[in-house]
């Protein structure tokens, strides 16, 4: 399997939610959950609305992993959550398939991203992971703190966390452009 990027240009994030929320919101808060609370999106599409409706938390155990850990649900997100399921019930998945009793498949997912990605110009290779690792990428950049990251993905060393995110790529090349013999 090919390696896929983060979303690294903030501009290109708004406008792939500018593309998504035009469309609907089950894509748009799809996008929104996997950028900005860091699930994998093996354990964003098992979510029911039960699962976020008035929590601060999403708790799950890992379905990679199969350990149990807890997402902050942040205000921003919970705010666009609030308006998506004000009239869902409980046991309804977040992200249905509009096939009805299902959630979408991971493979609709990436349709839904790589389209929106694709309108948006982003030429960089793009997956269902790029949204976990897009909120890594963001996460680092502002926080600066490999080793909080390193806990959230739950990896065994900060060179992986750095490695996943292409925090090392952009340091190497940033390197390479600069030097001269």
């Amino acid at each position: 399997m090919e390696s896929v990027e983060p979303i690294r240009d903030k501009k290109c994030i708004e406008l792939v939610k500018r593309i998504l929320k035009q469309k609907g919101l089950r894509n748009f808060i799809l996008f929104l959950m996997g950028i900005n609370i860091g699930l994998r999106i093996s354990d964003i599409l098992k979510l029911k609305v039960g699962d976020v409706k008035g929590q601060d938390y999403v708790d799950i155990v890992e379905q990679k992993t199969g350990k149990r850990k807890r997402f902050l649900i942040t205000d921003a997100v919970k705010k666009e959550l609030e308006e998506y399921i004000a009239d869902k019930n409980p046991d309804d998945w977040l992200f249905a398939s509009q096939r009805g009793g299902k959630p979408i498949t991971r493979i609709q997912a990436y349709r839904i991203i790589n389209d929106a990605c694709v309108k948006a110009g982003i030429n960089v290779r793009i997956g269902t992971h790029t949204l976990r690792k897009t909120f890594g990428y963001h996460f680092y950049q502002e926080k600066k703190d490999v080793a909080l990251l390193q806990w959230i993905f739950n990896h065994s060393a900060p060179s992986v966390t750095l490695g996943y995110i292409g925090i090392n790529q952009d340091i190497i090349d940033a390197s390479l452009r600069t030097f001269w013999l």
